[in-house]
Formats: C-alpha cells, structure tokens, sequence
C-alpha cells in the first residue's frame, strides 16, 4: 500500500509538479492532495491536470490570525490523511503547533545550503557574501524556521557574473531533481544526508 503524500504551495507548483511525476511506478508514495494558501495559486489547476485532488485556503481574510488560518488549513489536509507533508514553495510561516502535528513526517525545500541564508533573499545573501557556491535543501521541519536535520543538498557554482535571478534559475532545475529523490528515501524509510552536484 502507497504512502500518501500532500502537497502544501503557493504559487505555480513546480516543485509540487516534479514530485507528482515521481511518484509513479515502484515508488512507496503517491499524491494524496496539492494544498495551497491562495486560490489563484497556478499550480493548483496543474495539479488538478495531473489528476490530483487540490484544494485552496486563503489566509488573507484571517489576517493576522495565525491559530484560526491553521485550523481552517487542517481540515482539508486531515482528511486527506497524508503520511507525509511536503511544503514545495508554501510561503506562510507555519507555527509549532501545527508543526507538531506532523512532526517527522513534514518537508521543506529552501534554496540555500543550509544552515546559510535562513528565510528569503537566499541567492542575493549568497552573492553578496562572496560565496563559491548555492544551492538547495530539503530538510525535515520543525518549530525553528529552516532549521530542522538537513537530508539533502544540491549544489551549484556561483559564477562571477551571477545576479540573484540567474542563480535562482540555475538552482531551480537542481530542486527539481533533489526534492523527489529525498522524498523517495523518506518514505522508503531511508534517512541521512543526499548529496546532488
């Protein structure tokens, strides 16, 4: 029986996108849900193309009240009863409680090596700091932001002439091939830190 997987976003899935088309085949998983915190989120009419069940809550008519957005955002994924969650570009900060929930069982992408260059800005913070190289992580999260046990890195040169959104674009296919495969150990049960150059 596959373990099933949902899918939190925010904007056009393409992460959600690479990790649907993976999970096909031997893979222990399937697409349970692709979830997003805004309605007119693009990647929710892709994952509906892909026969994907989707669902949306927005938050902004919650305002600034984190407890009751969380708990609208619960519902539709308790019913989905996931295995386990992949957040693939879901840019609300999610507080412990609902952390808690799944804890070991939730993911993150973040286009850093962490632990550098927490939260937003990753590629420009990279650039400005002179560093060699950038790239992605997944990593398991947890109440701290971006902070939880890494299981995987990929990793690029920065180039002399690099801007923020040449980097971005040429870390992007990396997350693309490095999201499916730490997904793929985990729900083989397989942990440890994947190493993609």
């Amino acid at each position: 029986m596959s373990l099933r997987v949902a899918i939190l976003i925010s904007g056009s899935g393409s992460n959600m996108v690479a990790l649907a088309q993976s999970m096909q085949g031997d893979h222990p998983a399937r697409p349970c849900l692709v979830l997003s915190n805004d309605p007119a989120a693009t990647g929710l009419s892709k994952a509906r193309a892909m026969g994907i069940p989707a669902a949306a809550v927005d938050h902004r008519p919650f305002g600034r009240d984190r407890a009751a957005f969380e708990d609208a955002l619960m519902r539709p994924l308790l019913e989905a009863q996931p295995d386990i969650v992949a957040l693939a570009g879901f840019m609300r900060v999610l507080t412990p409680e609902f952390v808690a929930r799944f804890e070991g069982r939730m993911l993150n992408i973040h286009p850093s090596l962490l632990p550098k260059y927490k939260g937003l800005n990753t590629h420009a913070r990279a650039i400005a700091a002179g560093d060699s190289e950038a790239g992605c992580t997944v990593h398991e999260v947890t109440a701290a932001l971006d902070d939880g046990p890494i299981l995987g890195q990929a990793r690029v040169p920065v180039l002399p002439d690099d801007t923020p959104d040449t980097l971005a674009a040429r870390v992007l296919p990396m997350e693309h091939r490095l999201y499916p495969a730490v997904l793929r150990r985990v729900a083989m049960g397989a942990r440890g830190i994947l190493t993609l150059r």
